[in-house]
């Protein structure tokens, strides 16, 4: 008996996770973090579903009070809102397209010490961060071109982010060499080096570099606010830009007594309701894109 129970396989305890106080404290903080960026947007969110009696009497804290949609329904109603938000998601999509392939093209060649110039294209790259030619001398420069009042003219300026290239081009940097040199002796040019071993080890900056790109495109509307004349080639942000002015018009007009009852009714709520619409594309391409930033960056590297 003495013998089986000595054999006998003995149970392991669970082990109980105990949290110290520096993580408490981590977590705590963190805690905090998240509610100070997520409680302002639920403030807008139930602001945009209230009335506007609610609104202007500061009733509206992070729940909707009297769950009015007649924003929305204004908004949905505009048959230009839906146009503006298919433009600017095909605005967006060229535009993030080409400059990652223009940030990826420079970046690239930096990173080799035997590109001839280097330093003198580096030096400009920096140069463009510190110093620019101002509003006018880019309208101008625009209006030269015979950009006014096109698509294009939302894609070609600013194309390429020189923060955006410095910080891929550090990652590319940041690459084992030695998986160069051996798809060198392999026989590969810097075409396929590129194709085949940085930007599959790359992708989580690529990711996020896109994201980068995409979300400044899309929120951006000064741009169309400066060359876009044309109903059909206005961007969202500039479409909710006059939306907002003409509600505040409808404000003045209320206070003057020259406003109708439903436009009165949703001059207050149509600034965040306009704010969510605009916000929400976003928030539903972010959590496919966040896999990426955890993603494992240097996977089939060199074992060492």
């Amino acid at each position: 008996m003495m013998k089986e129970a000595a054999n006998a396989p003995v149970l392991e305890e669970k082990k109980v996770k105990v949290w110290t106080g520096p993580q408490i404290a981590l977590a705590l903080i963190i805690l905090f973090i998240s509610l100070t960026c997520l409680l302002p947007f639920v403030n807008v969110a139930a602001t945009s579903l209230s009335t506007k009696s609610a609104i202007l009497g500061g009733k509206v804290s992070f729940w909707p009070v009297g769950w009015d949609v007649t924003a929305y329904k204004a908004i949905f109603s505009d048959p230009t809102m839906m146009r503006s938000l298919g433009f600017t998601i095909v605005i967006t999509l060229v535009y993030t397209l080409f400059s990652m392939v223009l940030t990826i093209l420079m970046a690239y060649p930096l990173t080799k010490k035997r590109l001839k110039g280097r330093k003198f294209f580096n030096f400009m790259a920096l140069f463009t961060m510190y110093f620019s030619g101002g509003t006018i001398p880019i309208y101008l420069n625009i209006k030269e071109l015979g950009l006014l009042d096109t698509p294009w003219s939302l894609i070609l300026p600013g194309m390429l982010s020189t923060y955006n290239m410095i910080i891929l081009k550090s990652f590319f940097t940041a690459l084992p060499g030695e998986l160069e040199e051996a798809a060198t002796i392999d026989g590969a040019n810097d075409f396929q080096i590129l194709l085949q071993i940085y930007l599959p080890l790359s992708m989580a900056s690529l990711a996020t570099l896109t994201l980068f790109y995409a979300v400044g495109k899309w929120n951006s509307f000064q741009d169309a606010l400066y060359y876009i004349q044309t109903k059909a080639y206005q961007p969202l942000q500039l479409k909710l830009y006059h939306l907002i002015k003409g509600s505040q018009a409808v404000d003045i007009a209320a206070m003057e007594g020259g406003s109708s009852t439903v436009a009165t009714e949703i001059s207050e709520s149509i600034q965040p309701a306009s704010i969510i619409f605009a916000t929400l594309p976003i928030l539903v391409v972010y959590p496919f894109v966040q896999r990426y930033f955890v993603a494992g960056v240097t996977i089939g590297a060199v074992k060492g």
